[in-house]
């Protein structure tokens, strides 16, 4: 029975290996770190409370001594025993020497004994803090996004994800090299080593509760993989995938990807626009970039717009999704909106800040410490101090492309 018990709450783990184990793979930006500070303040104050315990057993028990104590005397007696001092020829026997002895003595007494033992206490420190980072991660991740892969399209997926408002928090990067995580690492997200397409690392990653997957190696094979695997291990999450070659799409498809996105031939359109109507690029870029101008949103039906024409509406709609699917504005299936249906429409930047701040304050209303604008300031000095890690890191993806164009062009010969 207990057997049973523990291989049930095994699924539930993000991985079967123990915290310590990972301190190579996961990595906790600094902004999730608690400060030694605190640390040290929190190991004074359980000391404090130990000496109090001791004290106030010494205090009730006092008939089993060979005088009578008072609660000074407990605190004296409990003090010298708990730091190993002993009794020596020089007995304090002033309640004031005592109380000069518990209150100076003995924290310079501990000030010593933590410069004694300074360096091997910080390198256990260390590691005993990402230990215990990485379980409290392990244990409040949910709802988060993953994304494997951060070469450029991966970067780009995160900034979209940022610039609308997602909590910097709620983003998991997986990438097998170093120099991309490092990228990552420097906009304050967590970020797991290893590659995309193996269980494992997934697992690490939380995907079991997870609640979107972005898809984004340089690879149509790799994300292939990554997108069965992910689908394996969560039927519930959206998976968004990018593709190279619009033949494989199908692909991406069957293996559980919600939508993709074929790179190379949406490139390719830009490109052919860009030559007759230049500005309908700069549009598409304008409503790619959520943090300025506008930009595509989705939202629910309200339940006032019921029954109405999505034309006439306040809000420029482009298209209904109903039933999982979309419908143009100027088909017959959207002449009436129904209570489940969403909407497609155009949103301006200043309603992006208005959802930011009505994510802060209700952030500040439960408790939470809200602080994005220095967040972001923060994570962009970071970015500038990590330039050539960055051109590292997009190095290797410009290499793979050529390497792909060169077999490509052999196997034409």
């Amino acid at each position: 029975m207990r057997g049973r018990i523990r291989a049930k709450l095994r699924r539930f783990e993000l991985t079967s290996l123990p915290n310590y184990a990972l301190e190579d793979v996961i990595h906790i930006p600094e902004g999730m770190r608690t400060h030694p500070f605190f640390l040290i303040l929190r190991r004074f104050m359980l000391a404090a409370a130990i000496v109090t315990g001791v004290a106030a057993v010494v205090y009730i028990g006092q008939d089993g001594y060979n005088e009578k104590l008072n609660l000074i005397d407990a605190l004296y007696y409990s003090t010298i025993s708990l730091t190993t001092t002993g009794y020596g020829d020089i007995v304090p026997v002033t309640t004031g020497a005592r109380l000069t002895n518990i209150l100076l003595v003995t924290p310079a007494r501990l000030m010593f004994l933590i410069l004694l033992v300074g360096t091997t206490l910080s390198v256990l420190t260390e590691r005993s803090r990402k230990t215990f980072q990485i379980q409290q991660w392990r244990k409040h991740v949910h709802d988060h996004t993953i994304i494997i892969g951060f070469g450029t399209k991966g970067q780009s997926a995160m900034q979209a994800l940022l610039d609308d408002g997602t909590d910097v928090r709620n983003i998991v990067v997986v990438d097998p090299e170093r120099a991309c995580l490092r990228v990552a690492e420097a906009q304050e997200v967590v970020t797991v080593q290893g590659s995309g397409t193996k269980s494992d690392v997934l697992k690490i990653a939380g995907i079991e509760r997870a609640k979107n997957v972005v898809v984004a190696t340089n690879s149509d094979d790799t994300n292939v993989l990554a997108t069965l695997s992910a689908r394996e291990m969560n039927k519930k999450a959206k998976i968004s995938a990018a593709v190279r070659e619009v033949e494989n799409r199908h692909l991406l498809l069957q293996s559980g990807a919600n939508s993709t996105v074929v790179s190379s031939e949406t490139a390719g359109r830009l490109l052919g626009l860009s030559t007759s109507t230049p500005s309908v690029v700069k549009m598409m870029d304008d409503l790619l970039s959520p943090s300025e101008g506008f930009s595509v949103a989705e939202r629910p039906v309200a339940s006032y717009e019921v029954g109405a024409n999505p034309r006439h509406l306040s809000d420029i709609v482009l298209s209904v999704i109903r039933n999982d699917r979309v419908y143009r504005v100027d088909m017959d299936e959207t002449l009436e909106l129904r209570a489940q249906d969403r909407l497609l429409y155009i949103r301006k930047s200043d309603e992006t800040e208005r959802k930011k701040q009505n994510e802060k304050r209700e952030m500040e209303r439960l408790g939470g410490k809200a602080k994005q604008a220095k967040d972001k300031s923060h994570r962009e000095s970071k970015s500038r101090e990590v330039t050539d890690t960055s051109g590292d890191c997009h190095g290797r993806h410009i290499d793979e492309q050529r390497e792909l164009k060169s077999k490509e062009s052999g196997g034409n010969e």
